[in-house]
């Protein structure tokens, strides 16, 4: 079991489930979405998935035509995000896990959206696309 939160810890939850597809994403949407060079995010089932404490403070943003984010209404932190694509799936946003994960990220994608004054230095996969 993993336990989360928001940055102001408004909204809590936790997984009772593998974390899978543990991913960092360079497209253009979750670099604007994290504010930084790219989002590290995974997959857990949605039945395992529970919000502890602050679900009336999460707001929504639909994205795209499938995607939709949730935020802490408070402090803005994107806590995960669902997809019509996968809808037995959350998707979590890993930094917002506490404690060690027992796994690593498996690679990066979307690499065809990453901005150039950014290099990948490590030696996980790259895939252009997803």
């Amino acid at each position: 079991m993993h336990k989360g939160s928001c940055l102001c810890k408004t909204v809590t939850f936790e997984i009772d489930t593998k974390i899978r597809r543990f991913h960092h994403c360079h497209c253009q949407t979750c670099r604007k979405t994290h504010a930084t060079v790219f989002g590290s995010s995974a997959l857990v089932k949605a039945s395992d998935f529970r919000i502890l404490s602050g679900e009336n403070e999460v707001s929504r943003y639909k994205s795209s035509s499938e995607k939709t984010r949730f935020f802490c209404s408070n402090c803005g932190t994107h806590v995960f995000a669902t997809c019509m694509r996968d809808p037995g799936d959350v998707i979590l946003r890993i930094g917002t896990l506490d404690g060690d994960l027992g796994i690593k990220a498996q690679g990066h994608i979307w690499v065809s959206h990453k901005p150039d004054w950014y290099e990948i230095g490590d030696d996980l996969p790259q895939h252009q696309e997803w």
